[in-house]
């Protein structure tokens, strides 16, 4: 088999991984914090990176991956910022109506391709954007209810949605420029992550909620749930790191936009969760977005290994002196004849998304 096919497969397991964690750890947590009353959601997000790292150094202590120490102050900042970004959402919630927390987590698509265009130099079709704007429409016609604005919530949705931008940018940019696997990636920062939300989690929550962690009852159910949650979790946070990797920041946001519509439909079949006539035309639009989005991505993927293609066999070409008699190209001639010049190559267009 190919790299290319192989790097295909790993592509749509890491996407399908995600999908189904991701809906399967929603459903665990609104059982466990709508129907038991356990609300505590940064101090369990700690807890879900405690169990995720714990599980890793298992993974590492069997040899299933190998550790590749990098810059300590990267890996440090990076978890303490994924911590922040958590921390903040969290808050965006809780000053804000669920409408406008939506409009927060639409806007992270926006704000991450204009991050990359300005500090990454990438390039962004007009067809991917285009798609972009019809699944943004569509996720907004299905979540978006009441909006209700405030300063204080207005700025901490801003500061959240900059932070996770930043924060997924990174993910992307550390594992290419460090050379370092998802595995190890978040091997290394999830202490970091987990000790910010650790400490932050039980006033953060107090805070929101009204309610102590420490005080609240553990039933065996809620021990159930909150164990089940945690090991979900695992699979989530891996496969977070592994889609960016993989494809890009963008990408992981669209992917999120999906989980958003297929939790509202397992909540409709599975919980009879309300549900009306603009939840079933955004959820159709947020899909032919999507569509259009993963189109456009595969062609403009296609034109750009084929250009790199024909790029390599003329570079091959040129230095082989035995094809270049053949052709005329290494003969000596009177008469000098034009060269035309060889087009480059468009810059990669790949669009890609940490929904808790």
């Amino acid at each position: 088999m190919s790299e290319n096919k192989r790097f295909q497969l790993g592509t749509i397991g890491a996407l399908s991984l995600s999908v189904v964690s991701s809906v399967s750890i929603v459903i665990c947590n609104k059982a466990l914090m709508s129907s038991l009353g356990f609300r505590f959601a940064t101090t369990l997000t700690s807890w879900h990176l405690l169990v995720t790292f714990c599980s890793l150094h298992v993974a590492l202590w069997m040899k299933l991956f190998e550790h590749k120490p990098f810059d300590p102050r990267t890996v440090v900042g990076f978890g303490i910022l994924n911590g922040i970004s958590i921390g903040l959402l969290n808050l965006s919630l809780g000053f804000n109506s669920v409408g406008f927390y939506q409009m927060t987590k639409l806007a992270i698509i926006p704000c991450t391709v204009f991050l990359e265009t300005i500090f990454l130099n990438k390039k962004f079709s007009r067809s991917i954007q285009l798609s972009l704007c019809v699944l943004l429409l569509g996720v907004g016609i299905a979540t978006v209810t009441d909006l209700q604005l405030n300063f204080l919530g207005s700025i901490l949705s801003l500061l959240a949605v900059l932070t996770t931008c930043v924060a997924q940018i990174m993910t992307n940019t550390i594992q290419k420029k460090f050379k370092v696997s998802s595995t190890q990636l978040l091997y290394q920062s999830c202490p970091y992550q987990a000790m910010t939300l650790f400490v932050s989690g039980p006033f953060l929550d107090k805070f929101l909620t009204q309610q102590n962690v420490f005080a609240f009852r553990y039933t065996p159910q809620v021990l159930t749930f909150i164990a089940m949650s945690c090991l979900i979790s695992v699979s989530v946070n891996f496969s977070t790191f592994l889609v960016i990797g993989k494809t890009s920041p963008v990408t992981y946001q669209v992917l999120g936009h999906l989980k958003t519509c297929l939790v509202l439909a397992f909540g409709y079949i599975l919980l009879h969760d309300p549900f009306n006539w603009r939840n079933i035309l955004g959820i159709f639009v947020a899909m032919m977005g999507m569509v259009l989005y993963s189109y456009y991505c595969t062609r403009e993927g296609q034109k750009k290994a084929s250009e790199a293609s024909v790029q390599l066999q003329t570079k091959e070409d040129e230095s082989d002196p035995l094809i270049g008699m053949e052709t005329g190209a290494g003969a000596t001639n009177d008469v000098a004849l034009p060269i035309s010049p060889i087009g480059k190559a468009d810059n990669d267009l790949r669009a890609r998304d940490y929904n808790r």
